[in-house]
């Protein structure tokens, strides 16, 4: 890598700043890391320098877009999907249900939000990070995946088979650009899971919205690509790395008293939209 060359790159920061909640989330509700995305949102937006990456990763969960949660069975749904062994939340941001485990990473850059910074713009951030930092970076193809759970414009593939999927939050003037990365186990075990979940909860009715019509064989994870085995752990090493070449300092992020106040808040605001839609 030329030495000059981050500097010139979208993903260059003065300052990056990581917070790692790739052990501590195995322990935490997920809904604690919708609401900790949404207060860094707040603490980066009068900061136009920085970046914060944030890594996350939790035990067997279940997250349901807005949309999954108005399906007309969709207790049917959450009732198989927790017979599963699966805890069942609603995310705050856009896109349908995914699956959370302990071999999926997530991934969320946050910026502050300017004119410059599109739709489009914060979704190639993310793409850009993981052609840099994943070791098959060339061969990453983004683009729909139909077939697959929660399929959007920038899902991420190699020869058609999908591992990552990206989604965005936009509030209180940051950006939060989300991915969860299937770094290993089986991506077609996932897929049915989440195929046999909209069987439950559609039964045959006709629905407002387009749901996926998935083919498990379309998903798999990382290792599975490779055919090499590969671990949270090294592409949170890879993570480092970029983050270093790519600013001036790169700091842990810290959150003040403040930025809890916010915190909490925000939490109480995401328990109070589960209760009304998990009842």
């Amino acid at each position: 890598m030329h030495e000059h060359e981050p500097l010139h790159s979208p993903l260059y920061r003065k300052q990056w700043y990581y917070l790692d909640h790739s052990d501590a989330g195995l322990t935490m509700n997920p809904i604690h890391s919708f609401a900790m995305d949404d207060t860094l949102c707040r603490k980066i937006a009068a900061e136009p320098d920085w970046g914060i990456a944030r890594s996350w990763v939790h035990h067997s969960t279940v997250v349901l877009g807005i949309q999954d949660s108005r399906l007309p069975h969709v207790e049917d749904g959450i009732s198989f999907l927790r017979q599963q062994g699966y805890h069942v939340i609603v995310r705050n941001s856009g896109g349908l249900a995914v699956v959370l485990d302990k071999d999926i990473l997530n991934l969320s850059l946050i910026f502050k939000e300017d004119k410059g910074m599109s739709i489009d713009h914060g979704y190639e951030l993310m793409v850009a990070m993981m052609k840099r930092i994943l070791p098959f970076g060339e061969k990453i193809e983004d683009g729909e995946i139909k077939e697959s759970y929660c399929p959007g414009r920038y899902d991420l593939s190699i020869n058609g088979k999908k591992f990552a999927g990206i989604s965005q939050r936009r509030l209180r003037g940051g950006v939060a650009v989300q991915i969860y990365l299937a770094v290993s186990g089986s991506g077609a075990q996932r897929a049915e899971l989440i195929r046999q979940f909209y069987e439950h909860a559609v039964q045959g009715e006709t629905i407002k919205f387009n749901y996926p019509k998935i083919v498990p064989a379309k998903m798999a994870a990382i290792a599975e690509l490779t055919g090499s085995s590969f671990s949270v752990q090294e592409v949170l090493h890879s993570l480092l790395f970029a983050l270093r070449a790519l600013s001036s300092e790169l700091h842990t992020c810290q959150l003040s008293a403040a930025d809890w106040e916010q915190f909490a808040e925000n939490v109480a605001r995401m328990e109070k939209r589960n209760e009304k839609l998990l009842l």
